[in-house]
């Protein structure tokens, strides 16, 4: 990482276009309002990126200049290419951040990085939201006061289909009595995925100072941090399934030698020498018997 934190704002940049009531809150559109804010900082460097750009805004090249990366969309999540999403899923396993506000949490990135469906039950009446901070420790809390209003909101509640999340940071309470989880941190991979709820489009909510610091605090609990990571040899996806499956095979699993015990689990793996060998050494290392005839065995 540079010594800057290198920020991408992605919006799809739809509703602004063609609802006036969006516009009329947003009139450059929410990315700009977010990197409105996120600009001033020292520590930052931010682009926009935005879904009707070529490769959605985010091609290789991009994601090879950010950092971080925040996501909101609403209204085109199936406009997302599926190239998109898997760039942008290997960018984060690799160390890249990924933020995901408010109707993001159906987008096409934050459900494969969730592997559930994310839905959750909502109305939208305007009411009040109360935000308590329930991991005060948590850099993403840094400088908040235990809870903050944000006094017109869409409602979000639960259950909210997410994996447990390795960290809770927030927790709202509507008028209508609803609780929700709305600050959630995750680790995939070498990377880091926040989801934090406020931010309906029809609403000055990214405006307010609160909303303002979780999100910056969020960027820099999100940069990449330098440290050892393996890379995985590529996973069969759908542009590359095809081509793979002809190349990849299950290494079975037999019966085990005297004092050893069966391996419970199997691999893929490329019939090339060199993967052969690469498993070979790993396996030695662990203590895991790798056998002439390719059959795993473990103390």
């Amino acid at each position: 990482m540079t010594s800057k934190i290198r920020v991408t704002v992605w919006n799809e940049y739809r509703h602004e276009k063609i609802h006036e009531a969006v516009s009329s809150v947003y009139p450059e559109g929410i990315h700009k309002q977010i990197a409105a804010f996120l600009e001033p900082e020292a520590d930052l460097t931010v682009r926009c990126a935005t879904l009707d750009e070529p490769q959605n805004g985010l091609p290789d090249e991009v994601l090879a200049e950010t950092d971080v990366l925040l996501w909101w969309g609403h209204m085109a999540h199936q406009d997302v290419a599926d190239d998109t999403v898997d760039r942008v899923q290997q960018w984060i396993l690799a160390g890249g951040g990924l933020i995901v506000l408010h109707s993001g949490h159906m987008s096409k990135i934050f459900r494969r990085m969730m592997g559930t469906n994310c839905t959750l039950r909502w109305r939208e009446v305007g009411e009040r939201e109360r935000l308590w901070v329930v991991d005060p420790a948590h850099p993403i809390a840094e400088g908040l006061e235990p809870s903050f209003v944000i006094p017109h909101v869409e409602m979000y509640g639960e259950l909210f289909d997410i994996p447990q999340p390795d960290e809770l940071v927030f927790i709202s309470w509507f008028q209508g009595g609803e609780v929700f989880r709305s600050g959630c941190a995750y680790h995939r991979g070498k990377g880091k995925v926040f989801y934090f709820r406020p931010g309906h489009e029809t609403l000055p909510i990214y405006y307010q100072a609160e909303v303002q610091r979780v999100i910056l605090n969020a960027v820099r609990w999100a940069a990449p941090v330098k440290g050892p990571y393996l890379t995985p040899w590529p996973a069969p996806t759908r542009s590359r399934w095809k081509s793979s499956r002809s190349r990849t095979r299950h290494l079975p699993v037999s019966k085990a030698p005297e004092g050893l015990a069966l391996g419970r689990c199997f691999f893929w793996l490329r019939t090339t020498n060199a993967c052969e060998e690469e498993l070979r050494a790993s396996s030695e290392r662990s203590g895991t018997i790798w056998s002439e005839t390719r059959r795993l065995f473990v103390p």
